[in-house]
């Protein structure tokens, strides 16, 4: 029996080879990656995407609101918002676009377009957003200095027919509207186009209230007679107003969906004002409704409140869209029609559903 256990033990069972054991998954991947490494260079260069870039269409009108005419030596600045120049040169032209301008998608791509030519109002805008998806449109308008204005489509019987809402305001509470409207319908360069000045400053602001719109109608629908005489008569930079009192129901609505602003102590710039509100819609050429509650009276048979409308150049002193100060435009501080013309026409070109602003005038060089 032993015999047998020792003849068994001497039977030693053939060693297996063994297998080398495959890499972990974790390891054969920082191998694989390795490998790659030493490519990457060439790789990376094939595959770089090309930068981004933009175009720029920029339309330059006149006075009249319509394509510059005989565009000659109109010199163009293009900078981005890391304030590189792109352009800079003069052009025969009016209607230009510009390609191959650099994106950075970040505040680079807020663009400044500044247009300048001898003998008129240098005008330009920031920030001008451009994007890879679409050619950006941006109109501006250059203006001679000095300029007067083209009433010719104004006199009271033709807005009779083109503004009659304008008409009736007018003739609220004064029979002889017509005659002392078309009074104001004149260029006197000696008083520095004072009452041409009254004139335009009520069809702008005419004009830009019956844009405004309201939970219920618009701005202007709510103005039942301007006021022509007296302390509150006509200004160069604004007029006042009876109103119907709901006006100030409908701003403040307004103001709680973020459309108007308010002025926290109007009486600091408007003397008896209990309330004080302006459209936000643009960085420049806004309106304001200043309200004064304490002040009534009865128009046609409706108690009527004193609202005082004007234009500011600019929303707030950070928000100067129009970077060229339009030297000679400011007589004696106040606000000038004929730059709130430029300006919020330019502005109202910038945003998608806004009529364009039309006020019924022009302007042109002196002594056209």
């Amino acid at each position: 029996m032993a015999k047998r256990r020792a003849r068994s033990k001497s039977r030693a069972k053939p060693r297996s080879r063994k297998r080398p054991k495959k890499a972990a998954p974790r390891t054969r991947a920082l191998r694989q990656r390795a490998v790659r490494a030493t490519q990457a260079p060439r790789a990376m260069v094939a595959r770089a995407a090309a930068p981004q870039t933009a175009s720029l269409r920029v339309r330059i009108f006149d006075g009249h609101r319509r394509p510059f005419a005989n565009p000659k030596n109109i010199f163009i600045r293009i900078i981005d918002g890391n304030q590189t120049q792109h352009m800079a040169r003069a052009f025969n032209a009016s209607d230009l676009t510009f390609t191959d301008l650099p994106l950075f998608d970040n505040f680079g791509d807020n663009y400044t377009v500044l247009i300048s030519k001898s003998g008129h109002v240098s005008a330009g805008f920031h920030p001008v957003k451009l994007s890879a998806a679409v050619t950006e449109i941006l109109d501006l308008m250059l203006i001679p200095q000095p300029c007067q204005f083209d009433f010719t489509d104004t006199p009271f019987a033709t807005l009779q027919q083109t503004r009659p809402q304008f008409c009736t305001i007018l003739s609220g509470i004064e029979t002889n509207a017509a005659a002392r409207f078309d009074a104001l319908l004149d260029n006197d360069p000696a008083n520095d186009f004072l009452t041409g000045r009254q004139a335009a400053d009520i069809l702008n602001i005419m004009t830009a209230m019956s844009d405004i719109n309201l939970r219920v109608g618009k701005a202007i629908d709510y103005l039942k007679a301007v006021i022509w005489d007296g302390k509150q008569g006509l200004k160069p930079d604004r007029f006042f107003a009876w109103a119907d009192p709901k006006l100030l129901d409908q701003v403040t609505l307004g103001l709680q969906e973020g459309h108007f602003d308010r002025e926290p102590n109007p009486k600091m710039f408007h003397p008896g004002a209990t309330d004080s509100f302006k459209e936000n819609r643009f960085g420049e050429a806004n309106v304001q409704l200043t309200f004064h509650g304490n002040d009534r009276r009865d128009v046609n048979g409706l108690t009527c409140v004193m609202v005082e409308p004007d234009i500011d150049y600019f929303r707030d002193l950070g928000s100067h869209g129009l970077l060229e100060v339009l030297p000679g435009f400011f007589p004696g501080g106040m606000t000038d029609p004929r730059v709130v013309f430029l300006l919020r026409w330019m502005a109202g070109r910038r945003k998608s559903g806004i009529p364009e602003f039309d006020p019924p005038y022009a302007l042109e060089k002196v002594g056209n």
